[in-house]
């Protein structure tokens, strides 16, 4: 019995059948018999290769699995949980399956339901890819930036973009709905299948879209479907060929976004302005379809009248003020106000502001009108008090408006400017540019040196509010006389000296040399001979060397030649007079002379103290 068993497990062709037990089974049969047997048994089966689909024929069927005969030596088996989707399945039924294994451990052919769908799927993509056949998939669900669509029991992904030939703003309506697609990618590394259903749209829309581009003609009227939106304009769908209505064409009137007047998905009239047939570019307009408000404004308005309106618009150079829809007219910045100093027209109004102006110019043809605000006012250079009001000598008080090299521009009412001379800010301070004294902004009290009212000129002065020190300073810092001075600051020549009562004096270097031979330095406080005074000039010379020398015979000369025209202009006055009258008025000359020095120089002490 084992020795059978033994020959039982041995192929066909090692089979001895003679050593089969009771030498009854096969003993009638020749060796060729049994050969031709074995060929014929031979004959009836499968040559079966795994990892393969192949068809079979349902067995049976129970609860754990399915029996399946593909024509092998021996059935397969399946787990009954992969025809989930075949309730109905019974004996005698043909279904594909995937040959895993020929024969397991167990001798046991192992087949695959499952696997032979998703190849089979895999196949189908394949196929679909490189026919460029259409297929039924049905949408399972939404994902970021896309659907997911099943084709072939295989889960592919559909771009939002390659839904529609227009954008679609809700994927949620295709979730649950069946949609024709074609395969337009396959990436076998990750097994992703991309599909598309926008070209299935495109293919449809070539034929209509090649009719309307060959038809169309710059003026023809079309409805369209506005798809998009951006800031520049909108993007209008014609029925196939997309074309780009700009937002200066929407509307006569200035809008800042299209969604002011139009939204999106809506069916509007618009006109052929321009289109390219090989770039397929199209330009339409839409306020082309109305009369242009300009025809619109009324025939009274001309230069001179006065006009109501809307800023719409705010720039550097000026404000635009629409009178109608469609209709603007410029305000330039100096037409804003009568002041000769321009400023940021945001400084008198703003987009929203309702206003009047008045017709400055006005171009029916070119469409073009001018405005002016200032206009409105009477201009304050014309007003019949303006020469008591501003008079040589009267005192106003100013805003600092603008600076320059030479002086400062003080805006004494609104269009009333004066120019402060640099020179004319202060008495004593040697000022080189108006930023050192003031700063746009400051109020500054000046009076009027000069009026020219026709030519729209008025100089002012803020020094002039106090008398001319420089009067009295004749008198104190005379030739020869000495006093204390700090220096303040050197130059490539001369020195800066603080005198006191607050004025500045000049000393060429080699006057700072002091007794012991070294030359005196920024800071110190020495005592200086005046050795120059120019009152018109308001300028003084010191000398700090002559507090222990003697004058240069050159110096002594120019002292005396300066005593002699003193006493030159004396003698004229009294050239009338006899010699003891002289005598008398020289001595009286040199007492007056005294006391008023004295008394000068107790008020500037007195001023001084004042300033402290």
């Amino acid at each position: 019995m084992y020795q059978g068993r033994q020959n039982m497990s041995k192929s066909p062709k090692d089979f001895n059948w003679d050593e089969v037990e009771g030498k009854g089974f096969g003993g009638n049969y020749s060796a060729a018999q049994i050969a031709e047997m074995e060929s014929a048994i031979e004959a009836t089966l499968n040559a079966v290769t795994e990892k393969e689909v192949v068809k079979g024929i349902v067995v049976s069927k129970t609860d754990r699995e399915v029996i399946i005969n593909i024509g092998f030596k021996s059935d397969g088996l399946v787990s009954a949980s992969e025809f989930r989707d075949m309730p109905d399945l019974k004996a005698g039924d043909e279904v594909e399956v995937y040959i895993e294994n020929q024969e397991d451990a167990n001798g046991q052919l192992i087949l695959s339901r499952k696997l032979a769908k998703v190849m089979g799927a895999w196949t189908n993509i394949e196929k679909a890819l490189e026919e460029d056949t259409i297929i039924n998939g049905f949408v399972k669900r939404r994902t970021k930036g896309g659907l997911i669509v099943d084709i072939f029991g295989i889960e592919a992904f559909l771009p939002g973009s390659q839904i529609d030939v227009k954008p679609i703003r809700d994927f949620d309506i295709f979730v649950g709905k069946n949609m024709e697609v074609k395969v337009v990618k396959i990436n076998h590394t990750n097994d992703n299948v991309v599909v598309s259903h926008k070209v299935l749209i495109e293919k449809d829309l070539e034929e209509q879209r090649q009719t309307i581009l060959t038809n169309l003609d710059k003026g023809q009227v079309l409805e369209g479907v506005i798809k998009n939106m951006t800031n520049f304009g909108v993007f209008i769908d014609l029925g196939g060929v997309d074309g780009l209505l700009h937002i200066t064409d929407i509307s006569w009137g200035r809008i800042n976004h299209p969604q002011e007047v139009l939204k999106l998905d809506e069916k509007i009239q618009v006109v052929v302005l321009d289109f390219d047939e090989n770039k397929k570019r199209i330009s339409l307009g839409m306020k082309q379809l109305q009369a242009h408000p300009w025809d619109a404004l009324a025939a009274d308005v001309e230069v001179g009248s006065k006009v109501k309106g809307k800023i719409v618009n705010v720039a550097d150079y000026g404000a635009f003020l629409e009178v109608l829809p469609g209709v603007e007219g410029l305000i330039h910045v100096s037409e804003m106000s009568w002041s000769q100093h321009l400023r940021n027209p945001q400084d008198f109004l703003k987009v929203g502001d309702e206003m009047e102006a008045v017709v400055l110019t006005l171009d029916r043809a070119e469409r073009k009108m001018s405005l002016g605000v200032k206009q409105l006012t009477e201009d304050p250079w014309t007003k019949t008090d303006l020469l008591q009001k501003y008079a040589v000598g009267t005192k106003h008080k100013g805003t600092v408006r603008n600076l320059t090299n030479f002086g400062l521009f003080l805006e004494l009412e609104e269009g009333i400017d004066g120019l402060v001379h640099v020179s004319d800010l202060s008495w004593t301070k040697k000022i080189k540019h108006p930023s050192e004294f003031v700063k746009v902004g400051d109020a500054l009290d000046v009076v009027v040196i000069e009026l020219d009212a026709e030519n729209r000129r008025l100089a002012l002065g803020h020094k002039q509010l106090e008398e001319n020190p420089w009067d009295t300073f004749e008198s104190v810092f005379t030739l020869g006389s000495t006093h204390k001075a700090t220096i303040v600051s050197k130059g490539d020549k001369l020195a800066v000296l603080e005198l006191p009562y607050g004025i500045e004096g000049l000393a060429a270097f080699k006057q700072l040399v002091k007794e012991d031979g070294s030359t005196a330095e920024v800071g110190e406080t020495l005592d200086f001979v005046v050795t120059e005074f120019h009152k018109e000039d308001r300028k003084i010379i010191l000398s700090h060397t002559r507090t222990y020398t003697e004058p240069a015979p050159e110096e002594v000369k120019a002292e005396k030649k300066k005593s002699t025209k003193a006493a030159e202009k004396a003698s004229t006055s009294v050239e009338k007079s006899t010699m003891g009258d002289i005598d008398a008025l020289s001595a009286l000359k040199e007492q007056l002379e005294g006391a008023e020095r004295a008394q000068a120089i107790k008020k500037l002490e007195k001023k001084s103290k004042k300033g402290e």
